[in-house]
């Protein structure tokens, strides 16, 4: 599932993605109401963490405006404003729950698969895409109905690959999402894991579905999709 996150603060915003990718969730994490509104209205998640305080549009201005866009996902707003009467706005708003902060992340994590549960999406037990098929709870791939044996980061690049086919991902979203790395243009770790990949589920069978987007990066799709 894929959840995002608007937090301004640096390390509380690095923490929640951080143990929340560990959790198994895909996670996108912006700094401002702004960048908030952009991908919340744009792009399709799960759910939506979202601060009150933050430059650009404050947590409230985010949430009206992913209402208004028609954007129903679960919203949960974690702040350190703890009034009754801004719990009160934040519900009226529209949101889901809410949660002050500091927090004990086992509850913030609860909570979050509390509102999941009552979400209309259902976590898929397997991906697939033309004969490929990755079995999440088995933690197992085929392709044409051969086994694939993976290591545990080929797994988790062929799944962040598999939930977002269709979109171009860039390096840097690779790295910190399968890695939890900032993405650094001297090493060339991302291209070599995608280049074994490839070997591995490429090679040897039509069609292929990684392809290299030059200068902006991969993409996951059959070709006639693209």
């Amino acid at each position: 599932m894929r959840i995002l996150v608007v937090e301004d603060e640096p390390k509380t915003g690095d923490y929640l993605k951080k143990g929340l990718v560990e959790a198994g969730f895909v996670v996108d994490l912006c700094r401002n109401g702004i960048d908030g509104i952009h991908l919340g209205s744009t792009a399709s998640y799960d759910l939506v963490v979202l601060d009150v305080m933050l430059p650009g549009a404050d947590g409230w201005a985010v949430l009206a405006a992913l209402r208004q866009a028609g954007q129903e996902m679960p919203v949960m707003f974690l702040t350190a404003r703890d009034q009754v009467e801004d719990r009160v706005k934040g519900l009226e708003l529209g949101a889901d729950d809410y949660l002050v902060k500091p927090f004990a992340f086992s509850e913030f994590l609860a909570r979050i698969r509390t509102l999941l549960r009552r979400g209309k999406t259902v976590e898929p037990e397997q991906l697939s895409l033309a004969d490929l098929s990755l079995d999440l709870l088995k933690r197992r791939a085929t392709r044409a109905g051969k086994r694939i044996d993976l290591t545990a980061k080929e797994f988790a690049l062929l799944e962040l690959l598999m939930r977002r086919h269709g979109e171009v991902l860039p390096r840097s979203l690779i790295a910190s999402q399968v890695w939890d790395m900032n993405f650094d243009s001297d090493t060339n770790v991302i291209d070599v894991a995608i280049r074994r990949l490839r070997a591995k589920i490429d090679d040897g069978f039509a069609p292929k579905l990684i392809h290299t987007i030059r200068g902006m990066g991969y993409l996951f799709d059959e070709p006639e999709q693209r």
